[in-house]
């Protein structure tokens, strides 16, 4: 689960139990973001009354479409929400790197590790 910048660039990454929610770990990224954030854009699986009121009380913009099971529809920037795509390169990016992609790893310390050493990699010495 990962916070990146306006640029696709990681800036925090958290990883969760594969059959885990995304908005259980979203407490973890959200309680150590930047000042200067102004906006989160984030998949359905974001989409909580807890996550929107978290973000609200900081005035951070939440461009979260709703779940399709969400009774009141809350609105979101489709517009800006099109940035989502930089999110889902850094992903395949990462995916590249075959440790990353296949999971060899057992444990989650030495999986994270990886994770780091491909983003490190990808993101600050490649460029």
């Amino acid at each position: 689960m990962p916070f990146a910048d306006d640029q696709g660039r990681p800036v925090r990454l958290y990883l969760t139990a594969g059959q885990v929610s995304d908005f259980k770990g979203a407490d973890v990224l959200l309680a150590d973001l930047p000042d200067k954030t102004e906006e989160i854009i984030g998949d359905r699986g974001y989409d909580s009354n807890r996550i929107r009121l978290l973000l609200a009380e900081r005035t951070i913009t939440a461009c979260i479409p709703p779940k399709k099971n969400r009774k009141l529809k809350l609105p979101y920037d489709w517009h800006l929400y099109k940035k989502r795509h930089l999110i889902e390169n850094m992903f395949a990016k990462l995916k590249d790197w075959r440790r990353v992609a296949t999971r060899y790893d057992r444990c989650a310390h030495t999986s994270m590790s990886a994770i780091h050493i491909a983003a490190s990699f990808i993101f600050c010495l490649k460029e």
